[in-house]
């Protein structure tokens, strides 16, 4: 349990646009970046491999492959320097770390993409809509 002292402070610092994302998720996050006096966005893209934490303290890391090695990089949640978080493609997993995807090489770390209810059901309908018209 969080005191409610901790929770009163740590409830002004939390993002108002929560990122929406889960483990297995292919995405690509902007991240902030202070050059000098400029200021330029960088994408990351990779697969999200776990999220631990709470509060403020919620961090999530993503991996990716580049030239032939694993990158990793690890991004606190609530970040002001993380700009947004788009995600790509949904990865259907069945488990919360996705550690074992360190030991792959190649198309071994591609996860099989979750299709939800709702999008199956949309794309049987438009299905037989098409059929109906012909």
């Amino acid at each position: 349990m969080i005191p409610k002292l901790l929770q009163m402070v740590e409830s002004k610092h939390l993002r108002q646009d929560p990122l929406v994302f889960e483990i297995g998720d292919t995405v690509d996050v902007h991240t902030r970046i202070q050059e000098g006096d400029k200021e330029r966005i960088q994408i990351f893209s990779g697969i999200v491999i776990a999220r631990r934490g709470g509060g403020t303290r919620e961090n999530f890391t993503v991996r990716r492959i580049v030239a032939g090695e694993g990158v990793e990089r690890t991004f606190p949640l609530h970040s002001p320097r993380i700009a947004k978080v788009d995600v790509k493609r949904h990865g259907k997993v069945r488990r919360a770390k996705l550690f074992y995807l360190r030991d792959r090489v190649g198309k071994a770390t591609r996860l099989v993409e979750r299709v939800d209810v709702a999008e199956r059901e949309a794309a049987n309908l438009a299905k037989k809509a098409r059929k109906a018209g012909h």
